[in-house]
């Protein structure tokens, strides 16, 4: 079982920055890949960054050069940097992790309860 919390969204500015954090709650699960995916209204779940535990990463077009994901294995949490944002950059924002449950030798992957970006003037 495997339960993700993200904080620190909010409302900024055109150009502003945010950090997001995700602390992954995780029993018996390997976490092999950590990251975000997006979803604006209307808007299909997209993906924005991931990083495998050995630190590849793989990004969405639209956000290279300006998020950078990171991850801290011993705590098992993953971040996300978002530096230069723009209006269409306005989304909720889930954490997500894929991995090998222990217990049953099965992969899945697990989200979290979405934390809400507004890019606003």
């Amino acid at each position: 079982q495997v339960q993700l919390v993200e904080s620190g969204g909010g409302l900024v500015q055109p150009g502003g920055s945010l950090r997001l954090s995700c602390a992954a709650s995780a029993t018996s699960f390997s976490l092999n890949v950590m990251g975000w995916y997006r979803q604006a209204p209307g808007k299909e779940r997209e993906l924005v960054a991931t990083m495998t535990r050995g630190g590849n990463t793989n990004y969405a077009d639209s956000v290279k050069g300006r998020f950078t994901v990171s991850r801290d294995n011993a705590k098992n949490a993953v971040y996300l940097q978002l530096n230069s944002l723009a209006l269409e950059d306005t989304a909720v924002y889930y954490c997500y992790c894929y991995g090998e449950d222990a217990r049953t030798l099965s992969w899945r992957n697990y989200w979290g309860q979405g934390t809400q970006v507004t890019v606003s003037s």
